[in-house]
């Protein structure tokens, strides 16, 4: 079953995203105009479960990366560029690992190459299954989505957000499925591809947010330093929702990154 999304635009080149667990197409509203209006072919998908797009079985990140393989495939592109935030840029990982040849360049953003894992190896499961309880507790006690959303979205953002982006950020959350939230955080502490990050070989951006407390500036320019053709930008006064908090900032990195002349490749046409 291919994933629902949305499109703007025509370009030669397609840019995909990946939206994180509170998430949804519309997550990367500012950015598909933006990259449209540029000349790209913008494309935002619903995850597995979210929106329209039917449920996935099991929900693992095997199961995703496949997904998203699927929707290139419908989409007619050898090569697409992709952007993945948060639990996304997890999704665009695995998809790198599993099948390197189909993406041109990757754009991961507040987001980590493991999950409930220690950089030394050693094993964070208490932490891990905490972290479960404390996101599905609102939900075990009969609240909605909505409450968690109105909770949890202000303690993500930073001090210089947009405060429409934060509203937009709460109507995403707001409308993922209690279900599909439940099903991937038990998904979302599972990932670890920490050994895989050496071998990311096309160019990569990474884009943290000054205040993420979700996923670290520390830990985004470690995996910079462990993606050989990468570079890190930080967006000062921002938190974990850096697209939709600060949307120029994040745009103006993003086209810049895009329109820059790849190292290795003479055409870079998809």
């Amino acid at each position: 079953m291919i994933p629902k999304f949305t499109t703007l635009g025509s370009g030669p080149t397609t840019v995909l995203m990946l939206h994180g667990i509170g998430g949804g197409h519309v997550a990367f509203a500012p950015q598909v105009e933006t990259l449209a209006g540029a000349g790209y072919r913008a494309v935002a998908w619903d995850m597995p479960g979210y929106g329209h797009s039917a449920p996935i079985e099991p929900y693992t990140f095997k199961g995703l990366a496949q997904s998203c393989i699927d929707l290139i495939d419908a989409l007619q592109c050898e090569h697409v560029v992709l952007v993945g935030h948060s639990m996304g840029g997890m999704v665009a990982q695995e998809v790198v690992a599993r099948h390197p040849g189909r993406v041109s360049r990757l754009v991961l953003s507040a987001t980590s190459a493991a999950f409930g894992k220690r950089t030394d190896g050693r094993s964070a499961d208490a932490w891990a299954q905490q972290f479960i309880a404390q996101r599905t507790a609102p939900l075990d006690a009969g609240q909605t989505m909505a409450d968690v959303a109105r909770k949890l979205v202000p303690q993500m953002v930073g001090p210089g957000s947009l405060p429409e982006g934060a509203r937009l950020a709460e109507h995403c959350m707001a409308g993922v499925p209690a279900a599909t939230y439940r099903r991937a955080l038990d998904c979302l502490v599972t990932f670890d591809r920490q050994a895989a990050l050496a071998g990311i070989g096309v160019p990569t951006l990474l884009i943290g947010g000054e205040f993420d407390r979700v996923a670290a500036p520390s830990v985004m320019q470690q995996m910079a330093a462990a993606i050989p053709r990468s570079r890190y930008v930080e967006l000062p006064g921002i938190g974990h929702l850096t697209n939709l908090e600060a949307p120029d900032e994040f745009d103006a990195a993003l086209l810049g990154f895009l329109g820059e002349t790849p190292p290795d490749r003479t055409r870079d046409t998809h």
